[in-house]
């Protein structure tokens, strides 16, 4: 029933009443007689009453109104009450309860192509790679890549990234795989596949985690720690490999704080934790782990601070016709004592269960300091963005075992002095349709022969000697022996792997730039929303003739690239790319001088890569 409805009631009910009953005559009082009272006084009688009545029930009416009212106050109280309450419940139960995923998954398949470059003798340095078996290698992998947040409150929330069937060829770990069933006789009735198994059908499990740390916003800045990808401006040192074509990424585990002291300004230290070398478990697998020693722990103190204007900021000065000039410079300080060695050539847990405790203590007395340094400015029709980057420091002691630490012929000191930087300009025509681009990049190198991207890299056909020579493609980068060093300092400065610049030399052959400069002109045009074509070509060339296969050239070869990109709003990317690389004099593999035999001619090499992808 509602209030006026209510009150209706109320007011009927006590008139009614009240006209029935009507008010005795005060104590003391002789009754009037109807039978002697004139028609006067009767009249003047029943005026009298009838007053009586009015005021009795205006009375009562007020008194119902005003309890009416306060009914109605109360009610209108409890209500409120309840929905305060009810509202604070529920925006409280969204905080805690609030669960984010964002993510992508991928479908790669790729054709390579003469990726030996024609070069099959016994001094090349593709002879030995699975590159070279066969003229075509294709197929396909995939890649789920998932990335939740929990928000515990609106300051307080847990990150994560994972990748699931990370890089898996489609049609490996089949369901006759090891261990085998003996279902099967022969591959031709596998039917199916099973989940990959590290150890048992495949180098690495279903499900890799990439980030696990914790977020909370305080009010002088932001706190991180845990596991966490690292990057810093355009990639080249440090890169989170978070494209949807990418393969590499960092990943650290620190504690950082970002702090605002001004608007747009960020000052970040960091602690990282790069190595803490032997590790046990004393009270089991399930128990807490144990660093067995600080001395070959290698920790990093790092300082960023930066010009910064976040995604929104840049585009609405950008709409506005502003410039947006952002900088920064990030400096580590690295350092390690001592190197346990051989702790990652052999699996971390022993057949029997034991932990793998390495090959001893080294003496390693190592420092690096690393600075980079990042600029962008950018207009609505053009971008500007550079960043420069290097490694400085030393190694006091080279020696790979505890045994060779005291050996003055194994003990050298080395110096690390390298450095690289790489250049972006991009301008934008037809309303942004038309992008012209030029990348340039450099990265130092030394006269040792071979590139040095991996250093570590076992070189076929070359036991004799632990260092390189004429003619490798890889190999470490200083060399060191009996009576002295003819070359103790490490001056090659690698790219990042997640940071890419074509698809065959340096992705693939190569691993990464490292001892040269490249140049790389880009084209794209969209067609339409969300549909680009696009073409570009590297010209890249060694630093030094010595470091190439041919020992003598420095030209490395021409890639061209061409191909076309559809996205949707809803997060389908296909993209497919169509590379083709001419090599150049600098690639060809050394002569033999001991035989009159002649390096083979170059032949081009050639890959298609297609992706499908839904972004969530």
């Amino acid at each position: 029933m509602s209030s006026n409805a209510l009150l209706a009631a109320l007011l009927v009910a006590s008139a009614t009443a009240t006209a029935q009953t009507p008010e005795p005559p005060p104590s003391g009082t002789p009754a009037p007689s109807q039978e002697n009272a004139t028609p006067a006084t009767q009249e003047a009688a029943a005026d009298s009453t009838e007053e009586r009545i009015r005021q009795e029930v205006d009375k009562r009416l007020e008194a119902a109104k005003q309890e009416m009212r306060e009914e109605i106050r109360a009610q209108l109280a409890t209500q409120s009450l309840a929905s305060d309450w009810q509202e604070e419940w529920v925006e409280e139960k969204r905080k805690l309860e609030v669960f984010s995923l964002d993510g992508y998954y991928r479908l790669r398949p790729s054709l390579f192509y003469q990726f030996n470059l024609g070069q099959t003798g016994e001094r090349s340095p593709w002879a030995a790679s699975p590159r070279a078996t066969e003229k075509t290698q294709s197929g396909a992998d995939m890649r789920l890549r998932l990335e939740p947040t929990f928000n515990i409150s609106e300051e307080v929330r847990i990150k994560a990234q994972l990748d699931v069937l990370d890089n898996l060829v489609l049609g490996s770990t089949p369901s006759l795989g090891f261990p085998n069933d003996n279902f099967q006789l022969f591959d031709i009735f596998n039917d199916g596949q099973i989940s990959p198994e590290a150890g048992l059908n495949a180098l690495r499990g279903a499900l890799r985690v990439r980030e696990a740390y914790g977020e909370v916003s305080t009010p002088v800045g932001l706190l991180r720690f845990g596991r966490m990808n690292a990057h810093w401006g355009l990639g080249i040192l440090r890169n989170d490999g978070n494209c949807l074509e990418c393969d590499f990424g960092d990943q650290v585990d620190r504690v950082m704080f970002v702090t605002e002291p001004f608007d747009g300004f960020y000052v970040t230290p960091m602690l990282e934790f790069n190595e803490e070398g032997t590790v046990a478990q004393p009270n089991g697998q399930s128990g807490q782990p144990v660093d067995l020693t600080n001395a070959d722990d290698s920790h990093s103190l790092v300082l960023a601070v930066a010009r910064r204007d976040t995604p929104q900021q840049m585009k609405a000065k950008l709409e506005n016709n502003q410039g947006v000039f952002n900088y920064g410079l990030h400096f580590s300080w690295r350092q390690q004592r001592y190197e346990t060695t051989g702790l990652y050539s052999d699996p971390a847990v022993n057949p029997d269960g034991t932990v793998n405790q390495g090959g001893g203590l080294v003496q390693r007395n190592a420092n690096l300091y690393i600075p980079d340094v990042w600029l962008r400015y950018e207009e609505r029709k053009f971008r500007v963005e550079l960043e420069f980057a290097a490694y400085l420091g030393s190694i006091g002691n080279r020696a790979r075992s505890p045994g060779d630490q005291n050996n003055p012929n194994l003990n050298q000191s080395l110096d690390v002095v390298n450095f690289g930087g790489a250049a972006v300009g991009e301008y934008r025509l037809l309303n942004g349709q038309l992008n012209i681009q030029l990348e340039l990049g450099f990265a130092s190198g030394d006269r040792a022969p071979g590139f040095g991207a991996y250093p570590g890299r076992p070189r076929p056909q070359r036991a004799d000697t632990p260092f390189t020579r004429a003619g490798d493609l890889d190999g470490p980068q200083f060399n060191c022996g009996v009576g002295g060093c003819l070359d103790n300092a490490i001056r090659n400065f690698r790219f990042n792997r997640a940071y890419n610049v074509d698809n065959i030399l340096w992705r693939q052959l190569i691993g990464t730039v490292t001892d040269a400069f490249y140049a790389k002109p880009t084209v794209r045009y969209t067609l339409t929303q969300g549909f680009d074509v696009f073409g570009s070509a590297i010209y890249s060339q060694a630093i030094y003739p010595e470091s190439t296969p041919s020992f003598s050239d420095r030209m490395l070869g021409i890639e061209t690239n061409l191909g076309a990109r559809y996205e949707t709003e809803d997060g389908f990317v296909a993209r497919i790319d169509w590379s083709v690389l001419f090599p150049l004099a600098g690639l060809k593999q050394v002569t033999d001088t001991n035989t009159a035999a002649q390096a083979p001619d170059l032949a081009t090499a050639q890959s298609i890569r297609g992706t499908l992808g839904i972004r969530f």
